[in-house]
């Protein structure tokens, strides 16, 4: 596909419309008419999960009919605070409605595909926070779900949608810096302390068996709760998954590499945080890519983590730099940036950050291409290649030794710990949520 000039690509990139320009060329099934009303749920109330239902709630031409949680108090709140959606705690009501036409899913990592899986089966577009699996086998899954029932699939990776990142990244491919060989990612901010904690009950109106789903079951923990589930193995992805993600993300997209990296050295450990959390506070990881096997077809991508330092790149706590042979560019979702040229000279350039939350925008993109068969901006390749590369840094971590990986069967080489770890376990006897395919 012939990479569109700079004028018409910010054109097209003002419509919602700019992953179409850079990669996407296929289209997707319709489901809904240009001019119909789509109906939306929204499936878990937590921090983002609002955020997601009080945008749909004021989106016009939409209607949010459902909101989802097995907390009873997030739910009616959710519920009272946009407008009076039904409040359910079992998606399975969304999924039977066929009057839906998509989902909104923010929903602890462990429930992503599963959920999504689901709501595809049953005719539903579905719009899945990041990360998009648990896993690499569920990231596979998710891509033939996808093809096979022709649904709208958008990743939460909403730089996609932000004007101000789009623009970074045409300046990349107009060569700005050059040839940009290598990217640096970073997740550096001040994480809490999640304690110990020894089993109790779960508290009053929050159904812990509708929560835990497909995985398997454990005694339920108040430190494995609301948003500190991140830190555990069974439910999360770590912050390697939650804010990482992002910044993988859009380093990966700078690259332009359209595959997976072939090595992965990941090394973490847990340098300040005394608790019960299971995953690294400090990892450093390096995903190699081949290219063509030749010098300048080849990129690397670092990621850095530090989740008890003030030592800020940029002073931004997320962000991501990348080198050209001809200077650099750094980019933070937050509203950095900045372009340093030959001899390090900074460059008097600007990016129109646009209007608007990107949460609003992305999820503009998605109901646009619902209505419109158009490729959403952050489609399930682009969320299946940043997925993976979440999990073989948590791999790689966990067993303490670069991983070797075939991108075209999704294995890695000579190591069959590592290929253990690309799927998971589910709950003993079994589920209605467990993905069967």
């Amino acid at each position: 596909m012939i990479t569109p000039n700079r004028r018409t690509f910010l054109k097209i990139a003002a419509t919602g419309m700019a992953g179409t320009a850079l990669s996407k060329a296929s289209s997707v099934a319709r489901a809904a008419g240009a001019n119909d009303r789509l109906v939306i749920g929204v499936i878990g109330c937590g921090n983002q999960g609002g955020r997601h239902a009080r945008s749909v709630a004021r989106m016009p031409g939409v209607t949010l009919a459902y909101v989802c949680d097995p907390d009873d108090s997030r739910v009616q709140e959710t519920a009272k605070a946009t407008g009076g959606p039904k409040a359910i705690k079992d998606l399975r009501a969304i999924l039977d409605d066929r009057a839906v036409d998509g989902v909104i899913i923010a929903t602890p990592d462990h429930w992503h595909t599963p959920t999504a899986l689901l709501a595809m089966e049953a005719g539903k577009h579905v719009y899945v926070e990041k990360p998009c699996s648990h896993n690499v086998r569920e990231g596979q899954l998710l891509v033939e779900a996808v093809k096979r029932y022709k649904r709208v699939f958008q990743h939460g990776t909403q730089s996609h949608s932000n004007r101000g990142a789009i623009e970074a990244m045409q300046m990349l491919r107009e060569g700005i810096i050059g040839d940009v060989l290598a990217a640096k990612a970073w997740n550096v901010q001040r994480r809490q302390n999640i304690g110990h904690e020894l089993p109790t009950t779960p508290p009053a109106g929050f159904d812990y068996d509708l929560w835990v789903g497909p995985a398997e079951v454990v005694p339920f923990r108040k430190n494995c709760h609301h948003y500190s589930w991140h830190w555990w193995y069974n439910f999360g992805t770590g912050d390697m998954g939650n804010d990482g993600t992002h910044e993988v993300d859009y380093a990966r997209w700078a690259l332009e590499v359209d595959t997976h990296p072939s090595r992965v050295t990941s090394v973490g450990d847990k340098l300040f945080f005394e608790d019960d959390q299971q995953f690294p506070d400090t990892m450093q990881v390096v995903f190699e890519y081949p290219g063509d096997g030749k010098v300048g077809g080849r990129r690397m991508l670092v990621f850095e983590q530090r989740l008890w330092s003030p030592a800020q790149p940029y002073d931004a706590e997320n962000g991501a730099e990348f080198y050209g042979t001809k200077g650099t560019l750094f980019f933070s979702k937050h509203g950095g940036f900045k372009v340093v040229g030959p001899g390090n000279k900074p460059l008097d350039v600007k990016i129109n950050w646009g209007q608007g939350n990107s949460c609003d925008v992305h999820q503009q993109n998605w109901m646009d291409c619902i209505r419109s068969g158009a490729r959403p901006n952050s489609d399930v390749q682009d969320a299946h290649q940043t997925g993976v590369l979440i999990h073989l840094a948590n791999i790689g971590a966990r067993l303490g030794r670069r991983l070797r990986f075939d991108p075209a069967t999704e294995r890695c080489i000579g190591d069959d710990d590592a290929n253990a770890m690309l799927s998971r376990k589910y709950r003993a006897g079994g589920h209605w949520a467990v993905p069967t395919s």
